[in-house]
């Protein structure tokens, strides 16, 4: 009886969860002998394995993988890790909530923009306007497979669920003006601003309209106010604006998106000196 007991208890634990609780205990033995940040990531990544080994859910994966794909939490940020956790997620439950939504993610961030595509259509196609966000996560990679026209209709789309929004303006205005389509993108960026005033992608964006539609004056008003609010900009307000994004490109991002500002400062303000040259003329 005892022994029929014994056996059965044997037999919970499965071999790969000893196997991942003997690694944990030789990576428990590094991090407490070394101490480093190596050995500590180590430990904390045979903890996770353990602890899925032992309790393997849909659930679990998506949380262990959405937590290496925060970008705000530079410490935890690991993309083939989340990827991992997202992928054995999709192997027990396809469906799981914005489970596709984040892969789509993963591999826009990788420039494999079909493969995206695909991916974001099939969780839209499962849960639509239940996960609204999806619909800007596809407009995005539609606007960077150069697919203005649909780009622009789901961004428009999303917008009926998330009209206050900076970033869906923002990129909204940013397909208008790729389409040519200027007014309209002045209206969208002037609601943004206002709702806004200080946010530096709404401001620049809102600059470059204004000088499509001819209005330079105003334009160098605003690119010199999108200069100034960009000065101000943190690390964590970029990574905040792309939370999927690797933390380490952060001030790479910040330089990227100054530079910009500084071209089109520099178109405009040419713009302007020439306007007042020839106001000047007889």
């Amino acid at each position: 009886m005892n022994e029929s007991r014994i056996q059965r208890n044997a037999r919970l634990l499965s071999t790969r969860s000893l196997l991942v609780a003997l690694t944990l205990c030789a990576a428990l033995l590094v991090a407490l002998l070394f101490s480093s940040p190596v050995a500590h990531a180590f430990f904390e990544d045979q903890y996770e394995n353990l602890e899925y080994a032992l309790h393997p859910s849909p659930a679990l994966a998506y949380e262990i993988g959405a937590r290496h794909f925060d970008g705000t939490n530079p410490a935890e940020y690991d993309i083939d890790r989340a990827t991992y956790f997202f992928q054995l997620a999709a192997e027990q439950d396809p469906t799981y909530p914005y489970l596709y939504h984040e892969l789509a993610r993963i591999s826009f961030l990788k420039g494999n923009y079909a493969h995206a595509l695909a991916q974001i259509n099939f969780q839209i196609s499962m849960h639509g306007d239940s996960e609204p966000n999806s619909y800007y996560e596809r407009a995005l990679i539609e606007a960077y497979m150069g697919d203005y026209a649909d780009a622009g209709r789901d961004y428009q789309y999303f917008l009926k669920f998330d009209p206050n929004g900076w970033a869906g303006l923002n990129d909204y205005a940013w397909v208008l003006l790729k389409t040519g389509r200027p007014h309209d993108a002045l209206d969208i960026t002037q609601q943004g601003v206002a709702r806004f005033p200080d946010n530096p992608w709404l401001l620049n964006t809102n600059s470059i309209a204004l000088y499509e539609v001819g209005d330079i004056k105003d334009a160098k008003t605003q690119v010199q106010a999108a200069e100034t609010a960009v000065a101000n900009i943190t690390q964590a307000q970029w990574l905040q604006a792309y939370p999927g994004n690797d933390p380490s490109i952060a001030a790479e991002g910040i330089a990227a998106l100054k530079h910009a500002i500084d071209v089109n400062m520099h178109s405009i303000l040419l713009a302007s000196a020439t306007s007042t040259v020839q106001l000047k003329q007889p």
